[in-house]
C-alpha cells in the first residue's frame, strides 16, 4: 500500500471515528476560544501580523547571509555550530557528541526537528535512553506513538485516555484528575533531569546578530533539559532565523496568541552561550545544529519558498476542517494540517507526497488566521500543479478529467446522452475519485438546454 492509499484508507476511518471527533472537538474548541480572546488584546493585529511577515520574509530572502552572520556570532559566544544537510548528517553529528561526553541519557524538550531525524528510534540503537519531557511529548512517547500536532501532541487524547495509560504503566489512579497527572510526570521526570548527560532542544528562532537561540514553552521543562545536563545540543531548521533579539517583542506575542491564546508563554528564553566560569547552572558545552533536510529544495521554490517563514503557531492546523476530521496522525508525516501539505512534498519524496496537497477544500481559513500572512491555499494550488504537470497524479487520473474537459467543454456534447446515462457515469466517476461517501446525483432526464428550446419552439409554435 502506497502513502497516498494509506492516507485514504486512515482518513475514512477517522473521520467516522465519534470518539476520536468528539476528543478533537472538545480540544479544539478550547484552543478556539482561547485564540478568540488572544485576539481582542490587540488594538492593531493585522499590523503586527503584516510586521512579522516582514521580518521573516527579510530573513528568508537573505537566508545565507543570515546564518554566515549567525555561525559568527554564535562561535565568539562559544557555542559550537555544526550544519547537516540531512537526516542521517544530523544523526551522526548528534552520536558522535553522545559518545565523546559519554552519554547514558538524553532529556529532550518538545522539538519536531527531532521527529524529523527520528532522534529517540536512533538512539535506541546506541542503548542510549531518550526521554521526552513535554508533557503532551512524554504521553505519545509513554503510549508508543508519534506526536498528533505540532504544538499540541497529544490533542487526540481525552483525560481519561492519559488517566488509563497512567494506571497501566505507572499504577496511578484510574480516575487521577488532570492535576494529578501533572504532579505525577513533574516527580517522574525531575530523575532523568539529573541523570540525563545531554539535554536536546529545539529553536523557535534563531538570533542572526547575536548568535543565540530563543526558546518558548509553558512548562519549564525546556529550561531544565539545558541547565541541567553538561551538554546541551539545539536543533534547528535553517528557516529558524531570524535578525536579531528585538524581533521577538512582535513575533512572541503572535506565537503565544495564535499558538495557545495566552498574551505571552510563561517561558521564554534567549541562550547566547555555554555555562561561564562564573556561573553555576547551564551546559559546560553547548552546540546548536542547523539542518537543511530538503529546505533547500523548498527555497529554491519561486512561490512555494513562502512557506519556510512560518513560525509553527499550529493556528492553520486548528482552523482547518480536514484536519479536525482526519486528525494528525493521518497524515502519516512530521508535519501535518496545511503548513504540513505544502512542505512535506518538497521536504520528502514528491512523488510520494504530493497527495496531501489534494487533501484541501481551499476554504482560505488557514490564510486568514496565520500569524506571518503566509498565503497558503495559493501554496498549495502550486503544489497541485507542479504535480500534475511533471506526471506524478495517477494515469486514470488524468484519462478521467482529459475526459470530463472534453465533454464539460460543450452544451452540445453534453447533450448527446440522456440524463439516465449522466447520472450513471457520473456517480460512477464519483466513486472513483472522492469515495463512496458522496451522496449520489441524479440528473434531469432533459438538460435545461434541451427543456429551454423545446419551450421556446413550443410558444414561437403557439403564436
Amino acid at each position: 500500500m502506497n502513502k497516498k492509499q494509506l492516507f485514504i484508507g486512515q482518513s475514512e476511518k477517522k473521520a467516522f471515528d465519534l470518539k476520536h471527533r468528539e476528543t478533537i472537538r472538545f480540544n479544539i474548541s478550547k484552543y478556539d476560544a482561547a485564540f478568540e480572546a488572544g485576539k481582542q488584546r490587540y488594538q492593531r493585529l493585522e499590523a503586527a501580523k503584516k510586521s512579522a511577515s516582514e521580518i521573516k520574509r527579510y530573513a528568508i530572502r537573505n537566508l545565507t547571509s543570515m546564518l554566515e552572520t549567525f555561525e559568527k556570532s554564535a562561535a565568539q559566544n562559544g557555542i559550537e555550530v555544526l550544519w547537516a544537510k540531512d537526516a542521517k548528517n544530523a544523526v551522526e553529528h548528534l552520536k558522535r557528541i553522545a559518545i565523546e561526553s559519554n552519554v547514558k541519557k538524553v532529556v529532550k524538550s518538545k522539538s519536531m526537528t527531532t521527529e524529523e531525524i527520528n532522534f529517540n528510534e536512533e538512539f535506541e540503537k546506541l542503548g542510549i535512553e531518550s526521554v521526552e519531557t513535554d508533557l503532551g511529548e512524554f504521553i505519545v512517547q509513554m503510549a508508543g506513538e508519534k506526536p498528533y500536532h505540532i504544538l499540541t501532541p497529544a490533542m487526540h487524547k481525552s483525560r481519561k485516555d492519559v488517566a488509563e495509560l497512567f494506571n497501566r504503566l505507572f499504577g496511578t489512579p484510574e480516575n487521577a484528575s488532570t492535576n494529578e497527572l501533572a504532579a505525577y510526570a513533574r516527580q517522574h521526570l525531575r530523575r532523568d533531569f539529573e541523570d540525563a548527560g545531554m539535554g536536546v532542544t529545539g529553536a523557535n528562532f534563531l538570533l542572526a546578530n547575536e548568535g543565540g537561540i530563543a526558546v518558548t514553552e509553558n512548562e519549564g521543562n525546556g529550561l531544565f533539559a539545558l541547565a541541567f545536563p553538561k551538554v546541551h545540543v539545539a536543533i534547528a531548521g535553517i528557516e529558524k532565523i531570524i535578525p536579531s533579539l528585538n524581533d521577538l517583542n512582535v513575533i512572541w506575542t503572535l506565537l503565544a496568541c495564535h499558538g495557545t491564546g495566552q498574551q505571552v508563554s510563561v517561558y521564554n528564553s534567549a541562550i547566547f552561550a555555554p555555562r561561564s566560569e562564573y556561573e553555576t547552572n547551564g551546559p559546560e558545552r553547548m552546540i546548536v545544529i542547523l539542518l537543511d533536510n530538503g529546505r533547500s529544495n523548498l527555497y529554491a521554490k519561486p512561490v512555494q519558498s513562502e512557506a519556510l517563514i512560518c513560525i509553527r503557531c499550529g493556528a492553520c492546523l486548528n482552523s482547518c476542517p480536514v484536519y479536525k476530521n482526519i486528525g494528525g496522525h493521518t497524515y502519516n508525516t512530521v508535519y501535518s494540517g496545511p503548513i504540513g501539505s505544502v512542505i512535506m512534498p518538497h521536504l520528502g519524496n514528491f512523488k510520494e507526497l504530493n497527495h496531501l496537497s489534494f487533501a484541501c477544500s481551499l476554504c482560505g481559513i488557514c490564510y486568514a488566521n496565520c500569524p506571518v500572512k503566509i498565503n497558503l491555499p495559493k501554496l498549495l494550488l502550486e503544489n497541485r500543479r507542479e504535480a500534475v504537470e511533471n506526471f506524478c497524479r495517477p494515469l486514470s487520473e488524468r484519462i478521467i478529467f482529459s475526459g470530463m474537459l472534453w465533454m464539460l467543454g460543450s452544451s452540445k456534447r453534453l447533450d448527446m446522452v440522456n440524463g439516465s446515462v449522466k447520472t450513471f457515469f457520473s456517480n460512477l466517476l464519483s466513486n472513483k475519485i472522492y469515495g463512496k461517501r458522496r451522496a449520489s446525483q441524479k440528473f434531469a432526464k432533459q438538460s435545461f438546454r434541451k427543456q429551454w428550446v423545446k419551450s421556446e419552439k413550443f410558444a414561437t409554435d403557439k403564436r
